[in-house]
């Protein structure tokens, strides 16, 4: 394995028609990937996904806002992520960027969310956080590193994990990474600077390369369906942007992978 996607969606239904020309090609170029659920159905497709293919993995969660009449299910997941393909818990976390109900919302979100770093805690997996802030804001941010230094002060080196597709600022990615978490970042970077100050801060035992297909294509299929393929194309927007060699950095990021995620 030379890359991997830390952050992939080909169990849902874009990838029904070429779904194991897409695997297979992922193979040919030695990426493996991190299938993510973001709910429980799409966490067990994600799971039946990784059993059949060397190379795959899954994290089983529910997204903060992608289902939220769903419940979360504490004994299918915690079922769900005892088994040995599993090496997240998430896609879970914060979500203020659509809420008709903020305050309601935030309280519902804040429950299933600490329901979520509990289970990881007692699985000893890694938590794969989505985060998202309202418009001009970090409030997300700055929510979900209060709720986990309080779980880091009581269980310590027992909770770890990634941030996916990172838009914060300096300052949390500061404090973000004091509590042990790593950054993912996608091929947005391919194509807008927004986040350039913040890839070259982070050191580069905390940077992660995901895709978060079928979303967020490069140049030039923007537009169009994304998949993990796009992976050294967001290693050399890594690389280009602090101004470093993209093998080492290509090598580093596949270490941080294998060190957060807990594979070989």
């Amino acid at each position: 394995m030379k890359y991997f996607d830390a952050h992939c969606h080909i169990q849902f239904p874009p990838y029904d028609e070429d779904r194991e020309q897409v695997i297979a090609a992922m193979r040919e170029q030695g990426i493996g990937g991190n299938v993510v659920g973001v709910d429980l159905a799409s966490s067990r497709a994600a799971i039946a996904l990784a059993e059949r293919h060397d190379g795959l993995y899954a994290s089983i969660g529910l997204h903060p806002n992608d289902a939220p009449e769903e419940p979360f299910d504490a004994a299918a997941f915690a079922e769900l992520a005892a088994h040995p393909k599993v090496i997240a818990i998430g896609e879970c976390g914060l979500d203020n960027f659509w809420p008709s109900d903020p305050e309601g919302e935030k309280a519902r979100q804040r429950a299933v969310f600490e329901q979520h770093v509990e289970l990881a805690i007692a699985a000893g997996k890694p938590l794969m956080i989505h985060a998202r802030p309202s418009k001009g804001t970090m409030d997300a941010y700055r929510d979900l590193i209060g709720i986990l230094a309080s779980y880091k002060k009581e269980h310590g080196e027992k909770l770890w994990g990634d941030i996916h597709f990172f838009v914060g600022g300096v300052d949390e990615a500061r404090e973000l990474i004091e509590l042990d978490f790593t950054l993912s970042y996608t091929a947005v970077l391919t194509f807008a600077r927004d986040y350039d100050e913040v890839v070259r801060f982070a050191p580069r035992t905390h940077l992660i390369s995901e895709t978060d297909s079928p979303y967020v294509a490069p140049p030039p299929n923007r537009g169009k369906r994304n998949d993990p393929r796009a992976i050294p194309a967001v290693v050399e927007a890594i690389a280009g942007i602090r101004g470093e060699d993209p093998e080492v950095v290509r090598g580093d990021i596949l270490r941080n992978v294998q060190r957060v995620f807990r594979i070989s």
